[in-house]
C-alpha cells in the first residue's frame, strides 16, 4: 500500500504531537492539584472580548483543527485509503462500529437519565494519541496498518462532528445560520472558478465561523466545511488544499492540540475513585472506550470482510486489528471536547474529563501490549 508524502508528514507530525500532549496533560494535572491551582484554572478564565480564553481555545483554535481534519478526511477521499470504494469500507465499517457501540454501553447505563447526553464521548478517537503510542513500536509497524489507524480516526472524527452537529446543537438562529451556509455556497463557487488564491477562502471562512458562532451550531463545525470548500484538484503540491494542509500540521501538532490540553485538563483530583465509578456516566465512559471502542471496531471489520464487502491487507492479521481497536479506545482530545458539549455541571464535567483520562490511558496500554507482541511474533516468523 503505497503511503503519500503528504501522508506520511501528517503521520509523523501527529505522533510527535501525541507525546507532547502527553507532556502537556502531565503538567496541567499537576498544576491543578498544586498550591497553583486556583491561579491556574482562573488563567483559563481570562476573559478576552467577552468571552475566556477557554472558549476562544475551544471554539476558535480547535476550528483550525477540524480544519486540517477535513484536509486530511478529503485527501483520503480523492488519493488515500478512502478513494477506492471496497478499501474505503474496511477502515469505515471499523470506525462506525466503533462509534456505535460505544455511544450503546453509554446508553446502556445512562438511558433516561440527565446524563444520557454525554453518550457521544466515547465515540471518539484521539488520532494525535494512537499514533503517538502505535509510533513507539518503530518499524516493525507496517505502513497498512498506520494507514488503517489514520483513516479510523479522521473517519471517526468525521462521525464526531456530525454528532456535535445534529445532537449537541441547542438553538437555532436561523438567519445567521443561512448567512454562514450562504458563505459556504460562495466558497464553492471560488472552487469551481478555479480560483487558487487561498486568502479568499480563508478570509470567507472567518465570516463563517463568525456567523455559525452566532446561529447556535457549534463553530468548529466551519473548519471540515472550508476543507470541502478549498481546492483539491489532483492533490499534487500546488493544490491549495496540499499547500494548506503542508502549513497546519505543525501548528495544529505542537501548538493547537498542546493548547487544548492543557486548558481542559486542569481536573482537581478531589473525589475518591470509588465515588468516581458510582457515577453511571463515568461507567458508561470506561465501559464504551476500554470494552466498546475494540469490540466495535473488530466486529464490524470482521463483518465487512465476512459479507466481502471489503478485504483485509495481506500484511495485516486480525490480532493487529484488535491491537487497533484498542488504541481507538483513546478518546481523550474529542472526547473532552464533547464533554464540554453535553454537559453544564462542572462537576460532573471533571469527573467525566478524569473518567477519559483514566480510560484512555488503559486503552492505550493494553493495545500497545497487544500490537507489541503481535507485530513482534510476525517479524519473528520472517526470520
Amino acid at each position: 500500500m503505497k503511503a503519500t508524502k503528504l501522508f506520511k508528514e501528517f503521520f509523523v507530525s501527529e505522533k510527535a504531537g501525541g507525546l507532547i500532549l502527553l507532556g502537556c496533560t502531565i503538567i496541567s494535572l499537576i498544576l491543578a492539584n498544586s498550591k497553583l491551582s486556583a491561579q491556574y484554572s482562573g488563567l483559563w478564565q481570562t476573559q478576552l472580548s467577552g468571552h475566556s480564553l477557554e472558549h476562544w481555545i475551544d471554539e476558535g483554535l480547535m476550528t483550525v483543527f477540524f480544519l486540517l481534519i477535513g484536509l486530511e478526511l478529503e485527501r483520503e477521499i480523492y488519493l488515500g485509503e478512502l478513494s477506492k470504494i471496497k478499501d474505503a469500507l474496511f477502515p469505515i465499517f471499523g470506525a462506525i462500529g466503533g462509534m456505535l457501540i460505544p455511544a450503546g454501553i453509554y446508553l446502556l447505563f445512562n438511558y433516561g437519565s440527565e446524563t444520557q447526553s454525554g453518550a457521544g464521548i466515547p465515540m471518539a478517537t484521539d488520532i494525535a494519541f494512537a499514533l503517538g503510542i502505535l509510533s513507539l513500536l518503530g518499524k516493525r509497524v507496517p505502513t497498512s496498518l498506520k494507514v488503517f489507524l489514520t483513516a479510523l480516526a479522521v473517519i471517526d472524527d468525521l462521525g464526531a462532528i456530525l454528532v456535535i452537529a445534529f445532537f449537541y446543537t441547542k438553538a437555532l438562529l436561523w438567519t445567521n445560520l443561512l448567512i454562514g451556509l450562504g458563505i459556504f455556497v460562495l466558497l464553492l463557487v471560488f472552487n469551481k472558478l478555479k480560483i487558487k488564491n487561498l486568502i479568499p477562502y480563508l478570509l470567507g471562512g472567518v465570516s463563517m465561523w463568525y456567523f455559525f458562532s452566532q446561529s447556535g451550531v457549534h463553530a468548529t463545525i466551519t473548519g471540515v466545511l472550508l476543507a470541502f470548500a478549498i481546492p483539491f484538484y489532483n492533490g499534487n503540491e500546488k493544490s491549495p488544499s496540499y499547500i494548506l494542509q503542508h502549513i497546519l500540521h505543525k501548528p495544529v501538532a505542537f501548538f493547537i492540540l498542546p493548547v487544548f490540553a492543557l486548558a481542559n485538563t486542569a481536573i482537581g483530583f478531589n473525589s475518591p475513585v470509588g465515588d468516581l465509578f458510582a457515577q453511571s456516566s463515568n461507567l458508561g465512559i470506561v465501559f464504551g472506550l476500554i470494552v466498546g471502542k475494540p469490540l466495535g471496531i473488530f466486529l464490524f471489520a470482521f463483518i465487512a470482510v465476512t459479507l466481502g464487502l471489503s478485504s483485509l491487507p495481506d500484511d495485516l492479521n486480525w490480532k493487529s486489528i484488535a491491537g487497533i481497536g484498542f488504541l481507538g479506545g483513546i478518546g481523550f482530545t474529542m472526547s473532552i471536547f464533547i464533554t464540554l458539549l453535553a454537559f453544564d455541571d462542572a462537576t460532573l464535567m471533571n469527573n467525566a474529563k478524569l473518567a477519559i483520562l483514566i480510560s484512555s490511558l488503559v486503552a492505550g496500554v493494553l493495545g500497545y501490549i497487544i500490537l507489541k507482541f503481535t507485530l513482534k511474533n510476525e517479524t519473528d516468523e520472517k526470520y
